[in-house]
């Protein structure tokens, strides 16, 4: 009988409640005439960031089949940056800053997780601060995509899930696989509630796609540049090119028939706008991605 992930985020507590420093906002030019501006205003750009490891010494709880029992893989823990002539869009947080003051990193279970470089420390590389955000979504509230939420909780849009907002602040923390204490600040904040796919800046360059299964309200994400072509980032709808290829439903996600109709709904939205799909979990498909600071554009 396979383990369930109970209390799985708990001993990140401490941690995931640690803040980061603030940073220094850097004040654009003064001087720069409004056509000289409008010239340099940037296409799209998508910015992919390391935001922790996560070395798993056994996968049996990624599928509810057996296939995965007593493999290991190292994921990775991905975040993006999508700068946007209307305004900047955070995608996920990953783990929290804090774990990089531990070295050797921190084990819980089956999971060994490290932070070898902060998304604060790669945000300041782009003199952004989270105030300078204009939008926030995460993919789900599970604890490895939530670790910095509370740094996006004071100016950015924060657009969620009609039904995952309920669920992080309700069901989610009984399932051991949030933490509620690195989403804490959310709590007050009133976020724009999503109940359909969702044009982030109104142009359809970037669609949040509404895939909910692995949990009640996760979503996965459509960036349409115009050089590196269309990428669909999963979030969580796969975390591996094998639960891809064989359609593999991990035993601890809310609804294994939500995410079987989820899958087609991905694999139909990939097939139509002619998308590369970028595992976030799937080292080899971030790698693929431009490396940090570099962007794909």
């Amino acid at each position: 009988m396979k383990t369930k992930f109970f209390a799985i985020a708990s001993t990140f507590a401490l941690i995931a409640a640690c803040s980061p420093a603030e940073t220094t906002k850097t004040e654009a030019p003064a001087e720069a005439a409004p056509a000289q501006v409008a010239a340099a205003a940037p296409a799209l750009k998508l910015y992919a960031m390391s935001c922790g490891e996560i070395d798993i010494s056994d996968l049996a709880n990624f599928s509810d089949g057996g296939e995965f029992d007593g493999k290991a893989r190292v994921f990775d823990s991905s975040c993006y940056l999508i700068r946007h002539a209307k305004g900047d869009l955070m995608w996920d947080t990953g783990l929290p800053d804090a774990l990089a003051a531990l070295p050797d990193g921190q084990t819980n279970g089956v999971f060994h997780v490290t932070v070898p470089r902060t998304l604060q420390s790669q945000l300041e590389e782009l003199n952004v601060t989270p105030d300078d955000i204009e939008f926030f979504a995460m993919s789900h509230s599970h604890f490895d995509h939530t670790g910095n939420a509370n740094m996006f909780a004071r100016h950015p849009t924060w657009i969620i899930d009609a039904v995952e907002h309920e669920w992080m602040f309700d069901g989610g923390p009984a399932t051991g696989l949030t933490q509620p204490d690195s989403y804490s600040k959310l709590a007050d904040q009133t976020p724009l509630k999503i109940t359909e796919d969702h044009d982030v800046f109104g142009d359809g360059s970037v669609q949040i796609i509404r895939t909910p299964g692995h949990t009640p309200g996760h979503l996965s994400l459509l960036v349409k540049l115009a050089n590196t072509g269309n990428l669909l980032l999963t979030g969580d709808m796969y975390h591996m090119g094998e639960s891809r290829e064989h359609r593999r439903v991990p035993v601890f996600n809310t609804s294994p028939e939500q995410t079987l109709t989820s899958m087609d709904k991905f694999e139909a939205v990939a097939a139509a706008e002619n998308a590369r799909v970028i595992i976030q979990h799937r080292k080899e498909d971030v790698a693929s991605l431009p490396a940090f600071p570099a962007f794909a554009d």
